[in-house]
């Protein structure tokens, strides 16, 4: 999920450590893994089942990664933000919008996600800005979906210019045994 409009490049975010925000590549599947499933569990705890979080599946989330970057849709992005000593601290996929009302000039935040020791450390900001700039080659504007009871994801969109649209959504996990409440935000990413 790749794409050639976002150059990589080092942003200050404490004073004496940088962060490197670059398009992924095939050998970042298993840190975008690790990402993708221990920001789950730390985000959502106490939002989603605790047996539903703990039975993550990293091997499957795995492939699925490794598959996507390895053949990327058009105009699908995926960013990771990346430590000095080259660890994936997190990362942001971006594409068209799935959205049934949207139109062909909207885009997606689809994901964002860092390890939550680099929470408040502003990796997350410096990935998202890199997240938008990137989509706002291709769009105009965007959406993104996040858990209604997530306090702490809908404070920081807020805080960076996302306001919700709206619109909401049940959708169900894990062969239907896990159901969550998402609502829509939306920006232009242009500015």
């Amino acid at each position: 999920m790749t794409s050639s409009s976002s150059a990589a490049s080092d942003l200050t975010t404490t004073p004496g450590s940088a962060v490197t925000i670059r398009p992924a590549v095939v050998a970042d599947a298993p840190g975008i893994v690790r990402v993708h499933v221990g920001s789950w569990q730390a985000a959502y705890a106490g939002l989603l089942p605790a047996d539903f979080l703990a039975g993550l599946s990293a091997s499957r989330r795995e492939a699925f990664w490794a598959e996507s970057l390895t053949a990327p849709a058009p105009r699908h992005t995926v960013l990771v933000a990346e430590t000095p000593d080259g660890t994936i601290a997190g990362f942001a996929a971006s594409s068209p919008s799935r959205d049934e009302d949207a139109t062909p000039d909207t885009g997606e935040l689809a994901s964002i996600y860092l390890l939550p020791e680099f929470w408040s450390q502003g990796y997350g900001r410096a990935l998202h800005a890199h997240a938008l700039t990137t989509l706002a080659t291709d769009f105009p504007t965007a959406t993104l979906w996040v858990l209604a009871g997530n306090t702490r994801a809908r404070t920081f969109y807020e805080r960076t210019g996302w306001t919700p649209d709206g619109r909401t959504k049940v959708e169900s996990l894990a062969n239907g045994t896990v159901t969550i409440e998402e609502v829509r935000y939306r920006t232009s990413p242009r500015g």
